[in-house]
């Protein structure tokens, strides 16, 4: 597949299956989120993998906000919860590790270079024939899960990207017309 037919065609698929992407796969999509646009080298992103038991341990991490967050919740919502991660065999949190006072580098510019590090792994998954959802959702900004995934200060957890074989039919992409986004100034 040509890079402008993947851009093209690139999809977000929410129904995903095992087996995860292999240790292959894995390194080929890092590979490619590693040559994110990066002004002056810093490197702003870090990725957490999830897999097998790392899966429950981020249900455990999102029941755990959701009850800080409403002590009174019934037992049958935090068992929903807990089996949000459940719906992809592998998980990579992707953080914008953002370094303040940067005069050339504002943290902007750092958290949109770990969303172009994050939109390359969907990107490459798709290229390898792998499934992708990009999820952010109230848990990507709870102070229960930021600690929980050691985030410093001002570190942005930018999503969690679903990884996984496509399950089920294969959405279209919707079609837009150029002309409804573009501006011209001539």
């Amino acid at each position: 597949m040509d890079a402008l037919t993947l851009l093209h065609q690139r999809s977000s698929i929410g129904k995903l299956a095992g087996p995860a992407p292999s240790r292959e796969q894995l390194d080929g999509l890092y590979r490619a989120a590693l040559r994110a646009p990066d002004h002056k080298g810093l490197t702003p992103w870090r990725f957490i993998e999830f897999s097998g038991a790392g899966i429950d341990r981020l249900g455990e991490l999102f029941a755990e906000a959701e009850y800080q967050a409403n002590p009174h919740i019934d037992d049958a919502t935090l068992d929903a919860v807990r089996k949000k991660p459940k719906r992809a065999p592998l998980i990579i949190a992707v953080i914008a590790k953002v370094t303040p006072d940067q005069p050339k580098v504002p943290p902007v510019e750092q958290v949109l270079s770990a969303g172009c590090a994050a939109h390359a792994i969907l990107l490459a998954a798709q290229a390898m024939g792998l499934g992708a959802m990009w999820r952010t959702g109230s848990f990507a900004f709870d102070r229960t899960v930021r600690r929980g995934l050691g985030l410093g200060e001002h570190d942005e957890l930018v999503g969690f990207l679903y990884l996984g074989q496509p399950g089920g039919r294969l959405p279209t992409p919707p079609r837009r017309d150029p002309a409804d986004f573009v501006e011209r100034w001539d």
